[in-house]
């Protein structure tokens, strides 16, 4: 039996079909498997597409009512897969059902879910890659992937593509997609891994800034959120550059300019502060901008420190550090600042760090200046003065009026100081004493008083009566003002137990032959001050107090007060000098015979005559120094805030004794 060839064993369609292809050119004597094979390669392509027709149609209809169809069906071969958030359960169901119905698919992998209310609303993008942005979290079911996509589309990074694996919900906040766009925008300007987010109305974002400018934008960007929204955590770390420079320069009128970059928020927090303290009190203003890159091995706060240490010898110029080294140049404080510098520059650089240029200058100090600032427990004098003299006078006279702050001496020593200084600060220190806080400055022969008083009257007064005390040929201004508001009234009762209150075992006693307010007087005298503003309709009256008797008067000289007499009294010549010396020496001398004669018995045969001018003026002395005294604490509440009116030293009042010490009382 012949066997049969295998052309006749190929079904009539085949046998067409291979004809077909023969024809059109596509195979040349293709082997029968081959033309099975194309056959029904060509029969799945015209069953893909007719499941594409019937999955198109099916989804596109899921779009009525709705911003966009929210079903998305996928086909490979006969497999369909579903995904998408239906409006609702039925939806959903409805939509799933149609695409399993669809003739000739071999399997429908439902990936479909139904849009829930989620709270809170967090829709988040990242940037994984310079030409990516994803998209993950919720997005508005009101508004369609497309639409949203769209709005999204101008402010992608430049060439960049979005992949949106969010997932529709409700519950999104107003003005969803300008936020989202205003977060998406904010990715141009940070480098890859940065990462925005909405939760509800709050944006935060956390990224490494692309570059100066660019961090620079970012701040001015997040200025201005969009309505209704607000900050969240913002991490944003400064760009890196190659040339890490940091400089302070100082101005004449002892103003810092602080330039070049800085690492971090906090590190310029605290270079903020210390130019603040190297400002004294004169303006500091900040052009720092943030970045990285300072070198390794340099210890940031030390090399800040080592800058403002030489910006401090500087009286105008500049402190910089560029390309790993430090550098001072300008007009120093005086000369010996000059051999300070080079000596901190050759011994005291922080490791890493090369010494630069000194290039300074010593020249005449003008304008000549001297500050004292009062803090809350400091005091700190800063400038110059012309000798060793007029810095121990002045602390001397500093020390018993601020004795609860420390005082800090930061005073260089140099010529040019002005005439009369002494009798300026004389004249300002006391004044300044009894602000709450303030500055005194002094300008070659000008004197400012800044500050903040206790009292109200206090203020008022410092800018009459300070002026007028100055020397001749200097000028003052006063700016102090008071926050403290009027007192209510008390009853005289009231009154008269909190003053006992305030006084009781605190007995004034001033230093035999002294006028001058001991330390321990201060804390009574203030809250005897503070109760006459609560008694506005009572008088305080003050009474001095005599010495022991036979203590001989210790003498107080105030060091500033000399220096001032020195500088503005006309000098005596010598001879008078020695003469007034030799004549208080033989008055001290009478006074203590008089003394003896007073305590002991006198003989009955030769009865001295008695002292008819001598007893009354000791009694006269005895009662001018009680009434000084008294005068003295008057004068001390009249510049803690009482009225002229309501503190007076009555005249005709006997002195009290020592044991007494001051007599307080209030008068209607």
């Amino acid at each position: 039996m012949s066997t049969p060839s295998m052309p006749s064993q190929v079904p009539p369609h085949g046998r067409a079909l291979r004809s077909r292809l023969i024809r059109a050119g596509w195979i040349v004597g293709l082997p029968l498997l081959a033309v099975i094979a194309a056959a029904a390669y060509f029969g799945m392509l015209r069953v893909t597409e007719r499941l594409e027709r019937e999955a198109t149609a099916i989804a596109a209809a899921t779009g009525e009512g709705q911003p966009e169809p929210w079903l998305r069906v996928s086909v490979a071969g006969r497999d369909l897969t579903a995904t998408g958030e239906a409006p609702g359960a039925s939806q959903r169901e409805a939509a799933v059902g149609r695409l399993a119905a669809i003739d000739g698919i071999r399997r429908l992998t439902d990936r479909t879910g139904v849009v829930e209310e989620v709270s809170p609303f967090v829709w988040s993008v990242e940037r994984p890659a310079a030409g990516r942005v994803e998209a993950t979290g919720s997005r508005p079911a009101e508004v369609g992937a497309f639409e949203l996509a769209q709005r999204l589309k101008p402010a992608l990074p430049r060439d960049a593509t979005l992949s949106d694996n969010a997932r529709a919900a409700r519950g999104a906040p107003r003005d969803f997609p300008d936020a989202a766009a205003f977060a998406v925008e904010r990715l141009q300007d940070l480098t890859t891994g940065a990462v925005a987010t909405l939760n509800d109305t709050v944006i935060s974002i956390r990224g490494e800034a692309a570059s100066l400018a660019a961090y620079d934008a970012l701040r001015t960007a997040l200025a201005t959120l969009p309505q209704g929204y607000t900050l969240g955590t913002i991490e944003i770390t400064p760009p890196v550059v190659g040339d890490f420079r940091f400089g302070v320069s100082r101005r004449p009128d002892g103003s810092l300019e602080l330039n070049g970059h800085v690492a971090s928020e906090s590190a310029r927090e605290e270079i903020r502060a210390a130019a603040a303290e190297a400002a004294e009190g004169a303006a500091v203003d900040d052009r720092l901008r943030d970045a990285r890159g300072l070198p390794p091995g340099i210890d940031g706060p030390a090399l800040a420190r080592f800058v403002f240490q030489l910006a401090g010898l500087l009286h105008e110029g500049r402190v910089s550090f560029e390309g790993e080294a430090v550098s001072v140049e300008g007009n120093a404080l005086d000369a010996s600042a000059v051999a300070e510098a080079q000596t901190l520059m050759r011994d005291a650089r922080p490791p890493g760090i090369a010494a630069g240029r000194v290039a300074l200058s010593a020249r005449p100090i003008v304008p000549y200046v001297l500050r004292i600032r009062r803090g809350s427990d400091s005091v700190t004098v800063s400038g110059h003065l012309p000798d060793r003299a007029t810095r121990e006078a002045l602390l001397a006279r500093l020390n018993p009026r601020f004795f609860r702050e420390s005082i800090h001496d930061r005073t260089r020593l140099a010529e040019g100081a002005p005439a009369a200084l002494g009798a300026a600060l004389a004249a300002a220190v006391d004044p300044l004493s009894t602000l709450a806080s303030g500055e005194l400055t002094i300008t070659g022969t000008s004197l400012r008083l800044t500050g903040t008083s206790l009292y109200p009257e206090s203020a008022a007064r410092l800018a009459q009566s300070l002026p007028k005390a100055m020397p001749a040929g200097w000028s003052a201004t006063v700016a102090v003002t008071s926050d403290a508001a009027p007192s209510a009234a008390a009853d005289l009762g009231p009154c008269g137990q909190r003053l006992a209150e305030r006084t009781a075992g605190h007995t004034l006693r001033f230093a035999p032959g002294s006028t001058a307010l001991a330390p321990e007087f201060y804390p009574v005298l203030d809250a005897v001050a503070a109760l006459a503003r609560a008694c506005p309709a009572e008088r305080i009256e003050v009474v001095g107090h005599l010495d022991p008797a036979g203590v001989k008067p210790e003498t107080q000289a105030d060091p500033v007060a000399d220096e001032a007499a020195k500088e503005t009294a006309p000098k005596p010549a010598k001879a008078d000098t020695k003469k007034d010396a030799k004549a208080n020496k033989g008055k001290a001398k009478a006074e203590t015979k008089q003394e003896a004669s007073k305590s002991e018995p006198k003989p009955e045969a030769k009865p001295e005559p008695k002292p008819e001018k001598t007893e009354p003026e000791r009694a006269d002395a005895g009662a001018d120094l009680a009434r000084a005294r008294a005068l003295a604490v008057v004068d001390y509440l009249q510049k803690a805030g009482v009225p002229l009116e309501r503190a007076a030293a009555p005249t005709g009042v006997a002195p009290l004794s020592d044991r007494q010490g001051i007599g307080l009382s209030l008068r209607s």
